[in-house]
């Protein structure tokens, strides 16, 4: 046994692992796992604060090369509702595609393929992005209806033996996930890696992305991500939302920023503020398998100092065993 197969069993027992999550068969082709990961947690009140300013410097505390690189966000853009914490908060994407630009990006784009509003343009407008995003001279591309190409999958979770994939994500030299951090009715939470069923096509596989549902969320989640890697991650935790996510939970705030270069890293830290143990999640203790770490021990940290709230998030009662106390 390895160092860091001992430190996950170690994590996994800890976590009662063995009867809080379904058993997954290894069905990888790939190892993406660094031997170490880092996360930053950015201290931001509220969305009318600087944003840019304090992006930037947290990518400085990472070795991120984007000179002359194209550079896809993908945020989480659902739907809207007045009120509501169901989206990335466009100012914060904006501030993000800058200091990507500063750092020397050849190109940043926006992408995201709604799933379940089909008019992404009024989601755009109503939501605020589409104001911000042409205000900063920002390119948008609507997933949902892009050019696709065939992919085959490097994992096999799913009973799909590939998946046509937007040339706009498969063109992109560097892809950022930039997940709100909310709870999920179907999944537990919806994170980074969850956040990733956006770049799957509406028009090929339905709304909500019906398929991907069909053949299991959980396995989804694991395919699609080993076959579209994340480069890094900038979680929108200022305002989350608990309860019965992702469209109909309670705004939460964390007033954080979380900021890692490894999905799995970012997701097992999101779920730990959340009040959750990452190891019950299905999606994320299988990736800590192959796509990243999600034990603390294998994290470099950086920024604010992780601290679990005083209660958990609220979730939907088939997920109470995710809680951590």
């Amino acid at each position: 046994m390895t160092r860091r197969e001992f430190l996950a069993a170690v994590a996994a027992g800890a976590a009662g692992v063995s009867v809080a999550a379904p058993f997954f068969r290894p069905r990888y082709r790939i190892d993406r796992r660094a031997r170490r990961s880092r996360v930053a947690l950015l201290r931001l009140e509220d969305y009318s604060r600087p944003i840019e300013e304090l992006l930037f410097l947290g990518l400085r505390l990472f070795p991120v090369d984007v000179h002359r690189k194209t550079v896809l966000l993908k945020p989480n853009l659902v739907d809207y509702s007045p009120g509501s914490a169901i989206n990335t908060h466009p100012r914060l994407v904006v501030a993000a595609a800058e200091a990507f630009r500063r750092l020397g990006a050849g190109n940043v784009v926006v992408g995201e393929g709604a799933g379940h509003q089909r008019d992404t343009q009024l989601v755009l407008f109503e939501s605020g992005y589409e104001q911000e995003l042409q205000l900063h001279n920002i390119p948008f591309v609507d997933l949902n209806r892009d050019q696709l190409v065939r992919m085959q999958l490097a994992a096999s979770y799913t009973d799909l033996e590939c998946l046509w994939l937007p040339r706009t994500v498969l063109a992109a030299d560097f892809i950022v996930s930039m997940p709100k951090v909310k709870t999920h009715h179907w999944s537990g939470v919806t994170l980074s890696m969850k956040n990733m069923f956006g770049v799957v096509p509406g028009n090929k596989y339905g709304w909500p992305k019906n398929i991907l549902h069909w053949v299991g969320i959980q396995q989804s989640v694991l395919d699609v991500c080993a076959t579209v890697p994340i480069h890094f991650v900038i979680a929108d935790a200022v305002l989350g939302m608990e309860g019965n996510g992702p469209l109909n939970g309670s705004p939460r705030p964390l007033c954080t920023v979380v900021l890692a270069d490894d999905p799995v890293a970012a997701d097992a830290t999101c779920a730990r503020l959340m009040g959750f143990e990452p190891g019950r999640i299905p999606h994320i203790r299988e990736a800590s398998r192959f796509l990243g770490n999600s034990s603390p021990a294998l994290i470099d940290q950086a920024g604010e100092v992780p601290r679990r709230p005083e209660m958990p998030f609220q979730v939907v009662p088939d997920f109470q065993h995710l809680r951590a106390f």
